[in-house]
This record gives C-alpha cells, structure tokens and sequence, in this order.
C-alpha cells in the first residue's frame, strides 16, 4: 500500500501544488491589473503563468522524485530529463518576463508620446532589444543543458583549447552574417529607418514592416513582400519618406494642346481639391511646365499629410481633371494635326498661289440653297 501512496502523494502532491500556485499568481495579477488599468505591465505578466507552472512543477518533481521510489533504476534518467525541463522553462519564463517588460514600457512611451517618428524609432530599437534578449536566454539555455551531459563537460576542455582558432574560422566563415547583425544595431539606434517608414528601394514603394539583427521587410503597396538583408541599408543609398517628417507633396503632369485653359484648370484643380478628404490644405498650384510642337505640359502641385494620402490626392486629381478637361473642354485634349497647317489669310502658298477661304467653302457660300424637294 505504502509503495501506491508514496509515488501518489510526491507527484499529486506536486501537480496540485503547481497548479495552486499558478493559479493564485493569474487572480494577483488580474486583480492588479483591475486596479491599474494604465499599467499594461500586469496584464501582459499573465502570460507567464503556464512557463511559471512548467518550471515550479519541474523543480518540485526532481526535488521531491527520490522520496517517490518510483523506478529507482531509472531515476538517474527520469531526474535528467527533469533538470532539462527545469532549465527550459526557466528560459521560457525569463523571455516571457522580459517581453512583458519590454512591451510595457514601450505602451506608455508610445501613450505619452504623439510623435509617430520618435514612437517609430522607439518600437524598433524595442524590437530589436527583445530579440537579442530572447537570443541570449535561448543560447544560456542551451549551453547549460549541454554542460548537464558528462561527455559534454568532457569535450568543453578541449573545445576552450582550440577557441582562439574556432574564433577565427567562425568569424571568417559568419563574416556576412555578423555584418547584418551590426548593421542591425546601427539601423536600430542610429535612426536609418524605422518600423512602420515609407521607403523606396530598388525603385519599389513600400513600408518596413519587419526589422531583425539579419534582415529588413518591407511591405509594397500590392502586399507584396521584399526581404533584404540589413546591411543594404547600410551601404547602398534608398529613400525614406518618413524621416524628418511624414507630410508629403506630390505632382500630376497633365499634357495638353497649347490652347488648354490653364487659368480655368487652376479653378477647378482648387474646387477639386476642397472636395478631396485626403488633401491637408497645405499648399497647391498649377502651372506650365515645359512645351513641345504639339503639346504643352502642366503641372499640378497637391500636398498631404503621408505619402498614403499623397496617392489619394493625386489619382483624384488626375481623374476628376481629365472628366471635367473632356466633358467641357474637348480641344485641350492633345491631338494629332494629319491635315496641313491653314495659314493666315493673305499668305503665299509656297506653289506660289494667294490663300483665300477653302474651295469647299466658296462653294457651299455661292451655291443657291436646296429646297425640300430633288
């Protein structure tokens, strides 16, 4: 009986116990949350909770697993394992710890903070400080669970005698790889880009939407996905429509016959514009830009406040101008002449011969007028 109870009593005593502990931890933490709500701090610990039960219950187990006597020929085995258990979930708890920090202080700059370029540039070195925490616990982790095998701590002599070469061939093998990892710390801390910026690269519009120590994401505007390493940004030139600030102006060219209205157009580019939600009513204008034989190119200049809107404002602007140029002025619309030039009256055809009215003209003006019938 007593071989039945004892095994019972260590590990359901350690379950219960776990599970009790746990528990009490998630109605703490829910309660100060309740009574802090401008603390995310306390909600965000709640996540612990299940990495909190794994390690209590790992370190009760191989605390309280001899006094089982339970498979005494595999304890050495079954305490092994626990260990491992233990030191994973106690990685597993630091990272979720440091996370909810990390997190935390980030919510309540970017809550006492309305500028979006320094939250942005918080966000990213945020970002960038979590991974390189978790990066280090997980490698901890490791190591330690290595170290807990006897061949290992063995082979560790041996492997610190030959670290000044292994150094030399890891750093000349990961020479790219530690590239983009210091070009990830410069980017983050020397304000490059940013979480959230629009960029240009490689002639493609896009946002950033994923910074790591190895590489960036951006995301273009037809959901599309560029992954680059961060050392690109780092030596090679790109645009960065967020930094120093988010308004934009934009430019539609319009080409049209040299009779277009432009005093008109600027009219109606103004009653365009008011009409338009996404224009900030910075600034706009309109004016003639260059000239061809056959054309004449206007600019408009429309302003906003992101390069989001910037796009809005002038595809409206582009299509409500060319509606109104050809519903009420057709001859501004660029056409093609495939009949000759009609010289000014008086002039000398070069055949020699005076112009006059055309032909077809005289004709239908000397020609008595037609009845009704025949």
């Amino acid at each position: 009986m007593e071989n039945v109870l004892r095994p019972l009593i260590v590990i359901g005593g350690s379950v219960v116990l776990t599970l009790l502990v746990g528990w009490i931890a998630d109605l703490l933490l829910r309660r100060a949350d309740q009574r802090h709500p401008g603390v995310p701090l306390w909600g965000l610990l709640r996540r612990c909770r299940l990495p909190l039960q794994f390690a209590m219950g790992a370190a009760l187990l191989r605390g309280s697993y001899d006094e089982a006597e339970l498979t005494k020929e595999h304890s050495a085995g079954v305490g092994h394992i626990l260990t491992l258990v233990l030191i994973g979930s106690a990685a597993w708890l630091l990272v979720r710890i440091a996370t909810a920090i990390v997190d935390s202080t980030y919510s309540r700059y970017a809550n006492a903070h309305r500028d979006p370029a320094r939250v942005r540039r918080v966000r990213t070195q945020v970002a960038l400080i979590q991974r390189v925490v978790s990066a280090i616990v997980g490698v901890v982790a490791v190591a330690a669970m290595l170290l807990t095998f006897p061949t290992m701590r063995a082979a560790g002599a041996s492997l610190l005698a030959s670290a000044g070469i292994l150094g030399i061939v890891a750093g000349v093998a990961a020479q790219s790889t530690l590239a983009n990892m210091f070009a990830g710390f410069q980017i983050a801390f020397g304000d490059m880009v940013r979480l959230g910026d629009t960029v240009v690269v490689n002639g493609e519009w896009g946002t950033v939407d994923e910074i790591t120590l190895t590489f960036l994401t951006v995301r273009t505007w037809d959901e599309r996905r560029f992954t680059m390493p961060v050392s690109y940004f780092t030596s090679q030139p790109f645009e960065n429509w967020s930094r120093g600030g988010v308004q934009m102006t934009g430019t539609v060219f319009f080409h049209l016959d040299h009779s277009a209205p432009v005093e008109l157009m600027r009219d109606k580019l103004r009653d365009i514009l008011r009409e338009c939600p996404a224009w900030d009513g910075r600034d706009y204008g309109l004016a003639v830009t260059d000239s061809t034989p056959s054309t004449m190119e206007v600019r408009a200049l429309v302003t906003a406040k992101d390069a989001d809107d910037v796009w809005t404002v002038r595809v409206t602007v582009r299509e409500q101008m060319l509606r109104w140029l050809t519903a009420h002025h057709p001859y501004a619309l660029p056409r093609v002449n495939t009949a000759e030039a009609i010289l000014p009256p008086g002039a000398v055809h070069p055949n020699g011969t005076e112009n006059h009215r055309p032909r077809s003209m005289r004709a239908r003006m000397t020609e008595p007028p037609r009845t009704g019938r025949g």
